[in-house]
């Protein structure tokens, strides 16, 4: 027995699953998931001595490779200071002007405020509670395979982990609370007109993903985004755009940066970020104008608080990594996720494979038997051959690079993705894609 086999059967009978989050068991590409003891650069190494290069870099965080010295450092000198204050410091300024300077850099005047807080999840509960505190309204719009934290209003048809599990929500939301949201397939604007119609000066707000990516990787249609902007202002709603994952991974003022100025300039009223204003660290936060983030206590009549909201050693992280994150940064990200895609096309259509390919900017997702139509809602990544990339996925990890366990996931690169661990992901790919290729259903 393995020595990551003997932790998973030990943590079985003491953590539900023997995981703290879902996707991590494996259950939807089978087997055993490796216990990782040490990361760095671009590399994980488990508890039993194996090696493999990262695909999925802590779901995002590690925008410039695991162990950054530059991020390492800063914790390091934090951690000198102590752990926790639970008073205000001068990081979370600094912090919040390094967000906002960066989104403002985009279209000046996009966003005021930020709050700190500990976790996605709830940054996007307090956006929602923010949005119906401001609007007088309780209904809200989310999109079928959007996933915003395991927030009880905005689970259902979540996609990623609750795909992963064929979950169509979860068990303890009432049925009170799934009825203030209203769920509709992603990249339809005429389903979002209806559902104004039909609940006219009832919706809050409308929540996106900026592009989602827990459903695989979905490019939004163009113009879609900023259709759901105008749309939600017509109607006396706000727009809360989810940039969690993407926040400053696709460019440097997230996807929204990466895209806005194409669609004639536009801000959502409240943005949310995670993942990488962390560095590794948890870490997320919520901003938007002055107006309505002005809403939030102990200004206005919207309660928000967190004994580790701001946490010192979080904001070091997150400091150092976006004071690290360049746009060489970007360019060489964007280059190596250009340079596997491209690989990835050709051999699969060498072996005349039944795939597609989504991506928005150097995000990227691959999904089998949907060749013929791409992915551009939870019905076509649903419908999809995932047994094709439990294959896959096998045999890439047993050929030392691990990808994401769940066909419903991006990819994420990072900075320190050289050319030694690029030719590495490269050299196991054939093989991989022939085992996709030959896999039958179960």
């Amino acid at each position: 027995m393995s020595i990551s086999e003997d932790l998973f059967n030990r943590s079985r009978a003491v953590i539900p699953g023997g995981v703290n989050s879902p996707v991590r068991a494996f259950n939807s590409v089978g087997g055993v998931p490796p216990f990782m003891v040490e990361a760095q650069g671009p590399y994980l190494t488990d508890a039993d001595g194996r090696n493999y290069v990262d695909l999925v870099m802590s779901w995002g965080p590690a925008l410039l490779g695991h162990r950054d010295s530059s991020v390492v450092e800063a914790v390091h000198k934090a951690v000198e200071h102590g752990l926790s204050f639970g008073a205000s410091t001068e990081a979370e300024v600094e912090l919040a002007e390094l967000v906002i300077e960066r989104i403002n850099a985009v279209i000046p005047g996009s966003i005021d405020q930020i709050r700190m807080v500990s976790t996605g999840t709830e940054a996007t509960m307090t956006a929602i509670r923010l949005a119906r505190g401001y609007t007088g309204r309780d209904k809200i719009i989310k999109f079928a395979g959007c996933y915003h934290g395991h927030v009880d209003a905005l689970l259902s048809e979540a996609g990623s982990g609750v795909a992963t599990l064929a979950m169509p929500g979860s068990a303890g939301v009432t049925a009170a609370t799934a009825a203030e949201t209203i769920v509709l397939p992603y990249n339809d604007t005429q389903a979002v007109q209806r559902a104004f119609e039909q609940h006219h000066g009832q919706i809050a707000a409308i929540i996106t993903e900026a592009a989602p990516c827990n459903m695989g990787v979905v490019t939004p249609e163009a113009g879609f985004n900023r259709f759901l902007h105008d749309t939600a202002h017509e109607n006396g709603a706000l727009l809360i755009f989810d940039e969690v994952l993407t926040g400053f991974r696709v460019s440097s003022a997230g996807y929204w940066g990466y895209t806005t100025e194409d669609e004639g300039g536009w801000a959502p009223d409240i943005f949310t970020f995670g993942k990488v204003i962390g560095g590794g660290m948890p870490i997320a936060a919520l901003g938007g104008k002055r107006e309505v983030m002005e809403y939030l206590a102990p200004l206005g009549p919207v309660y928000q608080a967190g004994t580790l909201s701001g946490n010192p050693i979080s904001l070091a992280a997150g400091i150092a990594t976006l004071k690290a994150a360049t746009e060489d940064v970007y360019q060489t990200i964007n280059q190596r996720s250009e340079e596997l895609q491209k690989a990835i096309h050709s051999y699969g259509e060498k072996l005349g494979l039944n795939y597609s390919i989504q991506h928005a900017g150097n995000l990227f997702s691959l999904s089998f038997g949907t060749a013929e139509h791409g992915v551009h809602h939870y019905d076509d990544i649903k419908a999809s051959e995932t047994f094709r990339y439990q294959a896959f996925f096998h045999s890439m990890l047993n050929s030392g690079v691990y990808l994401p366990p769940s066909a419903f996931e991006a990819w994420f690169l990072s900075a320190s993705h050289n050319d030694t661990a690029m030719d590495r992901i490269l050299s196991a790919l054939p093989e991989a894609l022939e085992e996709a290729a030959q896999a039958q259903p179960a």
